[in-house]
């Protein structure tokens, strides 16, 4: 929490937390804990307090009555620095329906001068002609307008999902395998997807520094190539709402081939923010799609033991540090491994007038024989899972 605060701006001056049997309907803490946060406020000047949880609407107005200062729960922390760091237009439109979705039942009665604006006979029986309002509250226009929003911004994101699945199957036409780089936020996989591909990817030291997803081609040690996409990081209780803005976002990993899960293997929480990226890959329905664990930032660590126990306490995972490229070679060996695992072996026959189909398998399979007939091109090779419904036609 005091990291989301640092990357939204502000600065922690401290912490509290108090254990309840039953949450306080209307404040969520107990009004003696709202006592000694006024006398925090106080001492230390405090201009903004933060919850580590989402507050309903009425909690944050009651809080915010009577602490007389700003009060902004976690969702509306992360949705702040999210809107801070989106800069394409497909992240600054799934920032936007977050934020809209966590502010619609949030709309106060901020125009009281307008409380009620006449309807029917203003002002009494006797109220005459020429004084009849619109006979709704400022309010309801304001609920309106943003739900027409909402809806613009759902259409808007299906064309986006439209694109990136057609995107993604001409990739798959092309015939080469993804990756995808999961972890929790700030782990380092914008950092490690440049390392592998010579990518300019913006990374800084601070949470969710990149929103928008990422592909890019690595070749692997055996001379295929393989796309790794980015895409955004993980944190504990991310807002539901997030989760669903980034829908699109999200397919990218659903359809992956391989996960690298990316761990920050320095970070004293490393094992519940591991636990918290697993978590959200079984939400995300991703419950058979490999995983290849690579713990970061083992250039950090204290001596060799300190990474061998560390290692052990995570099942198929390889030390690596993406700054200084230790054990990068080794992931992508690695990688090329599980592609590999479940290659076969076909004979084909490709029609001369498809020589793409021979220039990919040259580049995306192994070719172990050709020859050439008088109606094509006859290959065995050994290649991906992937490309053998491409290439079942053309199986003798």
């Amino acid at each position: 929490m005091a990291a989301l605060a640092d990357t939204a701006g502000l600065k922690v001056e401290g912490g509290t937390f108090q254990r309840v049997d039953t949450i306080h309907p209307s404040l969520l803490i107990g009004s003696g804990k709202v006592d000694e946060l006024k006398t925090y406020r106080d001492e230390l000047n405090i201009e903004v307090f933060l919850f580590d949880d989402e507050l309903s609407p009425r909690q944050q107005r009651e809080l915010e009555e009577r602490l007389e200062v700003k009060v902004v729960d976690r969702t509306a922390l992360i949705l702040d620095i999210f809107a801070r760091h989106a800069r394409t237009y497909e992240g600054q439109l799934q920032v936007e329906l977050a934020q809209y979705g966590y502010r619609l039942p949030r709309l106060t009665r901020m125009w009281t001068h307008l409380a009620r604006q006449a309807g029917g006979r203003a002002g009494g029986a006797t109220g005459g002609v020429g004084v009849r309002g619109p006979g709704e509250k400022q309010l309801e226009v304001d609920r309106r307008e943003i739900k027409q929003r909402i809806t613009h911004l759902k259409e808007e994101l299906e064309k986006v999902r439209e694109q990136r699945a057609h995107h993604r199957k001409q990739r798959r036409q092309s015939g080469i395998p993804s990756v995808g780089l999961v972890g929790y936020t700030n782990a380092g996989k914008s950092t490690l997807l440049n390392a592998l591909s010579d990518a300019d990817v913006f990374t800084a030291d601070q949470l969710f520094a990149t929103l928008d997803p990422t592909t890019r081609r690595v070749k692997l040690p055996g001379g295929n190539e393989v796309l790794f996409s980015d895409t955004v990081g993980f944190i504990q209780k991310l807002p539901t709402g997030l989760v669903a803005a980034f829908r699109a976002t999200l397919e990218e990993i659903i359809e992956a081939d391989l996960i690298v899960h990316v761990v920050d293997v320095c970070h004293p929480n490393a094992v519940e923010q591991s636990a918290t990226v697993t978590e959200t890959l079984t939400k995300l329905g991703i419950v058979e799609t490999p995983i290849l664990t690579a713990l970061n930032k083992v250039d950090l660590l204290a001596s060799p033991e300190e990474a061998t126990e560390k290692l052990a306490q995570y099942p198929n995972s390889l030390a690596i540090s993406a700054s200084t490229g230790y054990g990068l070679e080794m992931l992508l060996s690695r990688i090329e491994g599980f592609l590999q695992s479940s290659w076969q072996v076909m004979v084909v026959l490709i029609p001369y007038q498809r020589g793409d189909l021979v220039s990919m398998l040259h580049e995306q399979a192994v070719v172990r024989q050709e020859t050439h007939q008088a109606d094509g091109t006859r290959l065995e090779v050994y290649l991906p899972q992937h490309l053998v419904g491409l290439l079942k036609p053309y199986q003798i």
